[in-house]
């Protein structure tokens, strides 16, 4: 790390309506540094890097890169002073190609063939593997998010931000992003990191700062920081833990048995022989690299593809044959990783949010939306979950990453379900917000539910559930008590590193 100051922020400040998101941020950031920004979700990071890279237009304070006072109006004028930047929620677009989306951000007359074997090239040497000619819409949220990577890696940008970057790669992974991202600060690019993990933050990063309430409140080198210290100065008070319960397990609520689902399309995953049961009482979990089968294995337990009827048994009644609506009616409630387009409709008010799943808890009577008892509903939600929003009748849009996905965990407990699916429940979720949903899907277990996590963050998964499997390339492996197995053995599994001969999975 230099003492040359490449960008410095001053008084940065950020109304939205009657919301201040940035109040008097001072913020500098030294070439070859790699600089973390912590906060709470909502606490003002990410309105903070789109105001650096032009995506949102401060309403008062200074821009200084190299010196000189800037006006960033736009990511395009951002990207010509060499400032890249890797979204949390990301901006790109289904209908093209990965090696379209990457055209139209760096411009030019490249040729696509010629573009295609860079894309290629840059992701296979970082171990971000994606195939430059499959179309955007085909693709997982992991996968989407290696575009992303890979996208602002070919412009050798002078100062790189990045918004969770490794909330879908496996240990292994990160460690090579890791080795990337120090080789790219040796070279002198800053690295504006933004990460709710604090180990990762303690492991790579040379300076933190720490926003709450859209004001700094410290910046510190957390390498010598514990990660409960830069937790609590994330929220202001102690850092919360979860409490295990001791495991109390039922009949089985949930089984999959011998599913076998041919792929989507040339670029989907064919699942094979995928069979598991989960009982109630227990937390199952699936870890697994975004695209080894997890979109198309969600989509036959939900119900949006045809099966025979045995497939897929909820308790004894099989409903492999029935629909989403009807697999819903029978106990089955579901946090989708996507947030908004798939668990909440942006546009669309907090009340009128909890409808779209919670409608048969009373929220519509002889047809009509009670539309009091879906206000009641989604501020219920907002109370137990501490979600901030401007109210029940704040749009899905309004609200942070983080507490959206709490108002959406929320609304699927809240429906009592006899089986709980929830698929990357945490990504993109603070420290306060995380230990929060898992304590509740811990609890819920406690309370006899069976419930079937999906999930690449090794963390979670050890934390929270009880035996493990892995999803790699459309099978699934050996189930392992969490206590007789670690990240790195579940890592080399992501990767495809389990022997075909155990391949059966234990009843």
């Amino acid at each position: 790390m230099s003492d040359i100051q490449l960008l410095r922020l001053t008084g940065i400040t950020k109304t939205y309506a009657t919301v201040q998101a940035l109040a008097g941020v001072d913020l500098d950031v030294r070439a070859g540094e790699i600089h973390a920004v912590l906060g709470e979700n909502g606490a003002g990071k990410s309105t903070l890097m789109k105001a650096i890279f032009g995506a949102v237009q401060p309403d008062a304070g200074r821009i200084e890169w190299q010196g000189e006072s800037v006006t960033i109006d736009s990511p395009i004028a951002a990207r010509s002073r060499g400032i890249a930047m890797v979204f949390q929620h990301f901006a790109l677009f289904e209908s093209m190609t990965v090696v379209e989306n990457v055209a139209l951000a760096l411009g030019g007359n490249t040729p696509l063939r010629v573009l295609a074997n860079q894309v290629a090239e840059v992701s296979t040497r970082y171990g971000l593997p994606v195939n430059p000619w499959q179309p955007v819409h085909r693709l997982s949220v992991g996968e989407r998010q290696r575009v992303e990577i890979v996208r602002c890696l070919l412009q050798s940008p002078r100062l790189l931000i990045m918004d969770e970057p490794t909330s879908v790669l496996t240990p292994q992974a990160i460690d090579q992003l890791f080795v990337t991202l120090r080789r790219l600060a040796a070279e002198g690019t800053a690295i504006l990191y933004v990460s709710h993990k604090l180990d990762e933050i303690r492991r790579l990063c040379d300076r933190a700062t720490i926003i709450r309430g859209g004001r700094v409140v410290s910046t510190v080198d957390p390498r010598v920081q514990t990660e409960s210290g830069l937790a609590e100065l994330m929220i202001g008070r102690s850092f919360p833990q979860t409490e295990r319960r001791a495991k109390s397990e039922g009949a089985v609520a949930l089984e999959v048995a011998g599913l076998d689902v041919p792929a989507d399309g040339p670029f989907g995953t064919a699942l094979r022989s995928i069979s598991f049961r989960v009982h109630a009482g227990e937390v199952l979990g699936i870890a697994g690299i975004s695209g080894n089968g997890q979109t198309e294995l969600l989509a036959a337990l939900l119900g949006a593809v045809p099966l025979s009827a045995q497939a897929i048994m909820l308790g004894d009644l099989p409903v492999g044959r029935l629909g989403a609506a009807e697999r819903r009616a029978r106990g089955l409630a579901f946090v989708p990783e996507e947030r908004l387009g798939v668990g909440a409709v942006p546009e669309m008010s907090l009340a009128q949010n909890a409808l779209l799943t919670a409608y048969g808890e009373g929220l519509v009577a002889h047809g009509f939306v009670v539309p009091e008892r879906s206000r009641a509903y989604a501020a219920k939600c907002i109370d137990d979950y501490g979600v901030r929003a401007a109210g029940v009748e704040a749009p899905a849009a309004s609200l942070s990453g983080g507490n959206l996905q709490k108002f959406i965990v929320g609304r699927e407990i809240a429906q009592s379900p006899r089986v709980l699916i929830l698929a990357q429940p945490t990504w993109g979720v603070d420290v306060a917000a995380t230990a929060l949903i898992r304590q509740r899907v811990i609890d819920l277990a406690a309370a006899g539910v069976a419930v079937l996590v999906i999930s690449e963050d090794l963390t979670e998964i050890l934390e929270i559930c009880d035996r493990v499997a892995v999803l790699a390339a459309g099978r699934l492996s050996p189930e392992r008590d969490v206590h007789a197995t670690n990240a790195a053995e579940i890592g080399r599994w992501m990767a495809g590193g389990f022997s075909q001969p155990e391949l059966q999975v234990s009843a």
